[in-house]
């Protein structure tokens, strides 16, 4: 797996600025145009591909970084660029390419992903969306209603509590509330989208997890000597390194199908849960106070294997049809 210059040069730019800034989302739009990525240049972005969005996903996930960079620089400005609706793309990607916050409103209460929650009669919208990235604070909300997008103003999303607190979620309430048609969306490719830098993110966050494993068996002593120099503890840290190696290539090998974003989903959902539950054993008692960061990647690690579908929803879609 090999990146070029500038892809090593834009996941320098993004770790640096996540290093020093408390708050970086608007940094992150000024300075990197994160949120331009995906939108093309005739819009006002930057018209970069899926390499682009997974490099900078991959270390936002490595600082579980809360930031709208999931459900509005990828969901949002792609499930409108679906719709093939120029209209609609010059008057608000270049809003979410300078940073405004845009959600996607789909999910049932139950987590279900295959079909929106809500439908539209008659140019309103009724029902309930869960889950929604970024729904309590979106300047741009949106509705998967049948197989189109709508957009509607003048609702705002109740915060949902989640055990993984650096992710933001609400669900959203409709009650006949006038919504306007942008077009038809083919929600099995947006939602591959969605998977695919959703992988990246949690191969870094593997990653991480896995590096401050190593780091504190240098440190942690039993025996009279660091539990790292022991065979086992090596063996262990041996699989977890393939483990995040291979995660990492999954995830950017997701966009290249269908399939290979189902495997994406499925294995680095399931690896990102092993490195930190690993990561909780080999840290021993500290890895469950809330001074230590373990227990925000165990959460994570939860969370981001049911977003946009359980790997068991998935893994139909990795295994090859029966002849």
């Amino acid at each position: 797996m090999t990146f070029t210059a500038e892809l090593d040069a834009l996941r320098d730019s993004v770790r640096k600025l996540l290093d020093r800034e408390a708050d970086p989302w608007p940094e992150l739009c000024e300075q990197i145009g994160v949120a331009a990525l995906a939108v093309p240049e005739r819009f006002g972005g930057l018209g970069a591909g899926m390499a682009e969005l997974q490099v900078v996903a991959e270390e936002l996930g490595r600082v579980l970084a809360d930031v709208p960079f999931l459900g509005s620089a990828v969901l949002a400005v792609h499930a409108i660029l679906a719709t093939g609706n120029d209209e609609a793309c010059e008057r608000l990607l270049p809003r979410l390419a300078e940073g405004a916050v845009g959600a996607v409103a789909w999910a049932d209460a139950d987590g279900r992903w295959g079909a929106p929650a809500c439908r539209v009669v008659e140019s309103a919208v009724a029902g309930e969306a869960h889950y929604v990235l970024h729904g309590d604070d979106a300047e741009i909300l949106l509705v998967l209603a049948g197989d189109s997008l709508y957009e509607v103003a003048g609702v705002l999303g109740v915060r949902t509590p989640a055990m993984d607190e650096s992710r933001r979620l609400a669900h959203v309430t409709f009650d006949g509330t006038p919504a306007r048609l942008i077009g038809p969306v083919d929600l099995g490719a947006l939602r591959d989208v969605a998977c695919a830098v959703l992988a990246a993110e949690q191969a870094g966050a593997a990653a991480r997890a896995f590096e401050l494993t190593v780091e504190y068996s240098k440190q942690r002593h039993q025996f009279g000597r660091p539990i790292g120099g022991f065979q086992a503890v090596k063996h262990r840290m041996a699989d977890l390194h393939v483990l995040v190696e291979t995660a990492r290539s999954a995830a950017y090998a997701a966009p290249e199908s269908s399939r290979l974003t189902a495997v994406a989903k499925v294995y680095c959902s399931e690896a990102l849960a092993t490195v930190a539950g690993e990561m909780i054993q080999l840290h021993g008692g500290i890895a469950i106070s809330w001074e230590h960061p373990a227990h925000r990647y165990f959460k994570r690690a939860h969370g981001a294997a049911h977003l946009f579908g359980s790997p068991g929803d998935h893994l139909g879609r990795v295994r090859p049809p029966l002849s």
